[in-house]
């Protein structure tokens, strides 16, 4: 279940035309920050730093989880590698991360790091690499996806630079798994497979109970795949996989409601296509036909999760050359755009400052700048950037940045 918080990320991204004192290199040492997460208390803030390692021996980007309050005070490193660690995840209690990392054999795993500090502990030791992972609501368990593993004669080839590909096969697909947090008896964890059949596994959510997750899948991970994007339900227990639409959409879940009633979803136009709009769905759980909302203002909506009364869903989506947030009410079907004074969500600072991540109250319209990455390329000349309009041959207004 994903519930918005009293507390609202900002992800602040530049992408602003440099003066002439920027050179490659300086640009190249910008650093990234990214999967901002705030604490169940909503006391404390985790995100990523991403630095450019060049020496003799190194030339590439490596990835750290950071930790802050939620006042921006007290930004301080957690994790520290020669390989990156990626995409951290409070635990339902606040006193545990989990993230992803590439730290052995080059194979993204699952570890656990207390949240105050310590050394991490690996949870998965897998032959392929986790795409992306969930806790579950008690905080005894977490699912994640990671596709089957090369064949033996496949890792042989990749270690001997054979490793020429023909395009669609022998393709791997992304299954779903759940591992225990705690050792058994004997210091182990089993994982437990979820998914094995013809399913590509894109995304997952945890119902309220922790009984049941609701899964977005495709035929396979091939590019044109999505087309064929459905939604499952499988029972944690027994495994027991229930569809739960399965149309000529590109149909996507989401995130359960807080009462676990509904599902959070997105469908795509009929026929699937690229050039495509979505509508936001609430799909009964249960089964049933879904209630479809409003067609969005760009119908490219970005679902973030239920109000904490489970009446609402809230949604990103570009307007403009930025960023708004909306609220869709599921008993009314209708849409709502909500006002940040001054904050773009998720998008773009036009030219104000480097990337850095924020945080704003809900309701409330002064944001609080986290991280502080940056603070020297702030010391550098940037281009006055403002928003032009015009417009196109069907009277629609369009909105353009010029630097």
């Amino acid at each position: 279940m994903k519930v918005i918080r009293p507390l609202v990320f900002l992800l602040l991204l530049t992408i602003c035309s440099a003066a002439q004192t920027w050179t490659p290199e300086i640009q190249v040492k910008t650093r990234a920050v990214g999967s901002p997460r705030i604490s169940p208390d909503g006391k404390r803030v985790a995100y990523t730093v991403n630095d450019a390692v060049m020496n003799a021996d190194k030339s590439e980007f490596v990835t750290q989880v950071w930790m802050s309050s939620a006042d921006g005070t007290g930004n301080y490193q957690l994790t520290f590698n020669e390989k990156s660690s990626t995409n951290p995840k409070w635990s339902p209690d606040g006193s545990w991360l989990a993230f992803t990392s590439n730290r052995k054999d080059n194979k993204n795993n699952l570890y656990v790091l207390r949240a105050n500090g310590g050394e991490a502990e690996q949870l998965t030791d897998l032959k392929s690499s986790i795409s992306d992972f969930e806790w579950s609501p008690d905080g005894n368990w977490i699912a994640y996806a990671v596709s089957d593993a090369k064949s033996d004669d496949e890792e042989k080839n990749d270690k001997g630079k054979n490793d020429f590909r023909w395009v669609d096969e022998n393709q791997k697909m992304a299954r779903l798994y759940v591992i225990p947090v705690a050792k058994d008896a004997n210091g182990k964890r089993e994982a437990k497979k979820l998914t094995s059949d013809n399913r590509h596994v894109t995304g997952f959510n945890w119902s309220p109970d922790g009984t049941r997750i609701v899964f977005n899948h495709v035929s396979g991970p091939g590019a044109n795949d999505w087309q064929s994007s459905d939604i499952g339900i499988v029972e944690v227990a027994s495994g027991k996989i229930t569809p739960l639409a399965t149309t000529p959409s590109a149909e996507s879940a989401l995130h359960f409601s807080p009462d676990g009633k509904w599902i959070s979803g997105i469908a795509s136009d009929v026929p699937a296509r690229w050039a495509q709009s979505y509508t936001i769905r609430a799909y009964p759980a249960g089964g049933g036909e879904p209630k479809v909302m409003a067609l969005s203002y760009d119908a490219q909506p970005s679902v973030i999760g239920w109000t904490p009364d489970g009446t609402k869903i809230e949604f990103s989506e570009g307007k403009g050359t930025g960023t708004s947030i909306y609220e869709a009410d599921v008993a009314a079907g209708t849409l709502k755009e909500i006002k940040y004074s001054g904050a773009v969500i998720s998008a773009i600072s036009m030219c104000e400052k480097p990337p850095e991540v924020a945080v704003i109250k809900r309701g409330a319209e002064k944001l609080t700048q986290i991280s502080h990455v940056n603070t020297e390329l702030m010391k550098m000349p940037y281009g006055k950037t403002e928003v032009i309009k015009w417009k196109s041959k069907d009277g629609r207004e369009i909105e353009g940045l010029l630097t």
